[in-house]
């Protein structure tokens, strides 16, 4: 009997993140080229609610929006995309993510990473890239799926935004329409996606991000409910998977210097949800695992999940390509 199963999807984090800036075109670009699956895309909206494509809700740990609009800032210290204009945003530019302390130093999150080189990349919007993909989708001949991913869906709603309905209404437009080319919705709030189901009644496949409830996402969501049975079977009635952090399956070693497996999976399986983890980073290892090729085993091969978010879609390419699937 053969060992062999079906081959995961390899899921572009911000694009290629481990050699380019996140989110930039070229990120995405480079991840379509390696032959990613997917490549993601984190949502949020502008005040003039057009969708932008940028991982937080706030402006200041990827761009230089502190020299070009000092004083912009509101009370808590953070410069949020909300407070500024598509027109403005167009006059930011993005780097490689960074720590700023409070004597505003800027330290790289991982240090051997693309340089900090200022008005090299600017954010796009969701209809440029997606318009961008779709370009090459033809030019290369490889359809490469989108993820996209609804941030702070509650606080754009305290703002005034339906963040939902106005993605939902911009994707309608491209060829991700239901039915036509390969796109997950992803969010932390399970409230954002029962709506997009049950409300807006838009039929994309959909996937419910699994976080811990002292990451204090902008939700109203109880992860250690979701992450149990009765929570998954409740996510199978609107969901079609999971995207669970990484450490909420591998729990570290044994005595033997075995990895511990959570039931995560294997009860999520039982209720027919994909599981597709998040973030597969060779310079980013939990405790307990030396390689990664170490950390791509344990979830590809032993765990089988279906497939894996990682800021580098090349080395995650490679190892399926020498491993057996069907």
């Amino acid at each position: 009997m053969s060992n062999a199963f079906k081959k995961p999807i390899v899921i572009a984090h911000r694009g290629a993140s481990g050699y380019l800036p996140e989110h930039t075109l070229v990120s995405k670009a480079v991840a379509h080229a390696m032959g990613a699956d997917f490549l993601e895309q984190d949502v949020v909206l502008t005040k003039d609610a057009v969708p932008i494509v940028l991982h937080d809700i706030y402006l200041e740990s990827t761009t230089n929006v502190a020299d070009i609009f000092p004083n912009r800032q509101q009370s808590d210290g953070h410069f949020y995309a909300l407070d500024f204009d598509l027109d403005e945003i167009r006059r930011l530019s993005i780097n490689e993510r960074l720590i700023i302390d409070g004597n505003s130093s800027y330290t790289p999150v991982f240090e051997n990473r693309f340089p900090y080189i200022e008005n090299l990349f600017k954010i796009p919007t969701l209809r440029e890239e997606v318009s961008m993909i779709s370009g090459l989708n033809k030019s290369r001949g490889k359809t490469a799926g989108i993820y996209v991913e609804l941030k702070s869906p509650k606080i754009h709603w305290e703002a005034g935004y339906d963040i939902a309905d106005i993605v939902m209404s911009e994707l309608m437009r491209s060829e991700y329409k239901p039915f036509g080319s390969p796109i997950y919705i992803q969010c932390f709030d399970d409230a954002t996606l029962k709506y997009i189901k049950f409300d807006l009644k838009i039929e994309y496949s959909l996937i419910q991000l699994i976080g811990e409830n002292i990451w204090e996402e902008d939700t109203c969501a109880n992860y250690d409910e979701l992450k149990s049975r009765a929570g998954l079977q409740g996510i199978s009635d609107y969901a079609d998977g999971i995207g669970p952090w990484i450490e909420q399956i591998f729990l570290g070693l044994n005595t033997s210097g075995e990895p511990i497996a959570s039931d995560l999976v294997a009860n999520a399986k039982e209720f027919n949800l994909l599981v597709h983890p998040y973030t597969f980073r060779k310079d980013e290892l939990p405790r307990g695992i030396e390689t990664f090729e170490q950390l791509l085993r344990f979830f590809l091969i032993n765990q089988r999940v279906n497939g894996i978010f990682t800021d580098f879609p090349d080395l995650a390419i490679n190892f399926i390509e020498k491993s057996q699937y069907d």
